[in-house]
């Protein structure tokens, strides 16, 4: 179904806008937080798409949560501003604003309906009767729970509840809808099935998403662009590919994904950037970036994933290593190589089958390819 086939459902007056403010539906600017002598969140600049689905990521504690918060009403900024659709809306109560809330354990009630909960805040609103009958009926073809209506809470799976929880929400004809770690308290299988349920609901209605995470595969999976948080502060925006193969800082590079990683310096470099690190005394070659001279410091990450094993042989063209470690993990075989001076290092291979082990205590090369790993600034 479309969503000019759920037109009604989302009516609302326009609002003047330019042409760049039609194209940003959240504005953030110097948005900062503060709990007595603790800085959650320093200032905040951020411009988030119309129709873009955007995760804020990071680990517990990072202020993810608490910037939702601040775009949704529940928590006053100490500083900055915040504009929905090219309105200034810092001073507002959630209920002023265009955002809806999807919290992650649903927050529905539940001495009420299926039909009763999504119809809540449209009561709320005194919605005359005939509209909130056919909005909550669109609300969940919708989530796809059209025969749900006449249930109660408790007689739905921990993925249903999430769905009506959906339906609550973008039955109010949100500008924005802020999706605090709704998917955190399902179990792996629902879990995925819920990531494509809202894959699909975004796409098919073509709304503004901002969805909070700890866990970069949903991150990764998702998203149009993402966040990366930590401390309070942003480290990195970009779309998936960008933030995942090319991290900015140390800290993205540990939390995206398995990387082996190294502290070295630059031990050469040519003019078109192909060079080695020095580490432990063995030369790790890679891509060296323009800003990073003869002898500068650096960090180096290469993911698991972009390292060959395979068995030694006279044309190595890699470096030669023992096979320390063998372990089968279903849709990859991963490998931990000795290589001496330089350490260990590991690889993830794809399980297409037809590998076959190469035995712990086996010598073999090791490869990658120049532009594999991310060489970044000690810190």
């Amino acid at each position: 179904m479309t969503f000019a086939a759920h037109k009604t459902m989302f009516e609302s007056k326009e609002i003047p806008l330019t042409d760049d403010e039609r194209e940003v539906a959240v504005s953030l600017r110097g948005i900062g937080k503060t709990f007595g002598d603790t800085t959650a969140l320093e200032p905040v600049t951020l411009d988030i798409k119309r129709g873009e689905f955007f995760s804020l990521l990071g680990p517990s504690g990072c202020g993810k949560t608490t910037l939702l918060r601040i775009i949704g009403g529940f928590e006053t900024p100490t500083s900055g501003e915040v504009s929905i659709a090219g309105r200034s809306v810092t001073g507002l109560q959630p209920y002023e604003r265009r955002t809806n809330m999807v919290f992650q354990h649903g927050a529905l009630f539940p001495h009420l309906t299926v039909a009763e909960n999504i119809a809540f805040g449209l009561e709320m609103k005194r919605e005359p009767r005939d509209v909130i009958k056919r909005k909550v009926g669109e609300a969940l073809e919708l989530v796809r729970l059209t025969e749900f209506g006449s249930r109660k809470i408790d007689q739905l799976s921990g993925g249903q509840r999430q769905r009506i929880a959906m339906a609550r929400a973008l039955v109010n004809d949100p500008e924005v809808l802020l999706l605090d770690e709704p998917l955190g308290a399902l179990d792996l299988r629902l879990r995925l099935q819920m990531q494509d349920e809202l894959r699909r609901l975004h796409k098919q209605i073509g709304g503004t998403f901002i969805f909070v995470t700890h866990d970069q595969g949903e991150a990764i999976t998702m998203s149009d662009r993402l966040a990366v948080m930590s401390n309070g502060r942003i480290q990195q925006i970009g779309t998936p590919r960008e933030v995942y193969e090319r991290p900015s800082s140390r800290f993205v590079a540990e939390f995206m994904g398995h990387s082996n990683f190294y502290d070295g310096e630059v031990g050469s470099r040519t003019s078109d950037g192909v060079g080695e690190v020095i580490i432990n005394g063995c030369a790790f070659p890679c891509r060296i970036p323009s800003e990073f001279n003869v002898g500068s410091k650096v960090f180096v990450a290469l993911r698991y994933e972009r390292v060959e094993i395979v068995p030694a042989g006279e044309l190595c063209a890699g470096i030669e290593g023992t096979l320390v470690e063998e372990n089968y993990l279903g849709p990859t075989l991963q490998r931990t190589v000795d290589l001496g001076a330089l350490g260990t290092i590991l690889s993830d291979t794809a399980n297409n089958g037809r590998q076959t082990p190469m035995g712990v205590g086996s010598r073999v090369c090791v490869r990658w390819s120049i532009d594999g790993p991310t060489v970044l600034a000690a810190s």
